[in-house]
């Protein structure tokens, strides 16, 4: 035992180091002002305020939240099925799908992002593709539907792999036995299928929305700039004009929200699994 505490130290000083000192600066930040000297501040909640005060963050924090919904959903409707047929297929079959979904991320995020400028800029394959069925002027690229669409495609497979790893987990048998109890197709996923594979839609579900309510380059380069979410707000205060306080200030509201969505979604998984939690 006091060999495996000792394999832990290398661990615990590097979350130290890279999670629990940063996240400390972050708040710290957010709750002080600068004072006349370098090293003197004062505490504070203006920042806070600030926030919640302008209606204009207010409807950037609302269509973060809102477009990582549409995210969650999109991925869930397309994934599931995508999902399904590939725990359904052979082992073989299995294998060249999941191969095939992870491979696009093998490439940097930000490479196949850009890739999407290309295809939906003026004289772009869908910009083309679009004009061919009579869509003459339609602007596809710096609008909400191109975010949109950037970011299902980015975390679309963290749904699929999700949903598709309790869907071969899952025990067939089952099926086969509701089957001999005169249950159909449908009522067997209804009733054996689907529960069983909340725990991978619960996953997916979180995988998706975090990065999606916070996401700050996909926004950035498919938006054009005219579509502002919350990740691009905070990039804003640090990098262009340099309200470090409020900018730690937005982004201890952006954790203290994720943190209550991993709550609600850990709840709801106990509860799935009808446990209580420890």
């Amino acid at each position: 035992m006091k060999r495996f505490s000792q394999l832990a130290v290398p661990y615990i000083v590097w979350a130290v180091l890279m999670l629990v000192l940063p996240m400390g600066l972050i708040a710290l930040y957010s709750v002080t002002r600068q004072g006349n000297s370098i090293i003197s501040f004062s505490l504070t909640l203006e920042h806070y305020a600030k926030f919640f005060t302008d209606p204009d963050f207010l409807l950037i924090l609302w269509r973060s939240l809102l477009i990582a919904v549409k995210t969650t959903l999109i991925c869930l409707l397309l994934g599931y099925p995508a999902a399904y047929f590939i725990a359904r297929s052979s082992e073989r079959a299995q294998n060249i799908l999941v191969l095939v979904i992870t491979i696009p991320m093998w490439i940097n995020m930000l490479v196949r992002t850009y890739a999407w400028i290309g295809l939906l800029s003026q004289g772009g394959l869908i910009h083309r593709i679009f004009q061919l069925f009579g869509f003459q002027g339609t602007e596809l690229l710096y609008t909400e539907g191109a975010v949109l669409l950037g970011m299902v495609y980015n975390f679309l497979p963290f749904m699929i792999l999700q949903i598709n790893t309790s869907l071969c987990k899952m025990d067939h048998s089952l099926l086969e036995a509701a089957a001999d109890l005169g249950a159909n197709r449908a009522q067997a996923f209804r009733r054996v299928t689907l529960p069983l594979s909340l725990p991978g839609v619960i996953n997916g579900i979180t995988l998706v929305f975090l990065p999606a309510v916070s996401s700050f380059f996909i926004p950035k380069l498919l938006g054009g700039g005219q579509y502002f979410l919350i990740g691009n707000l905070i990039e804003n205060q640090f990098i262009t004009v340099g309200e470090w306080n409020f900018g730690s200030a937005i982004s201890m509201i952006m954790a203290v929200i994720m943190m209550a969505a991993m709550m609600a979604v850990r709840k709801i998984e106990i509860r799935n699994k009808g446990g209580k939690e420890e």
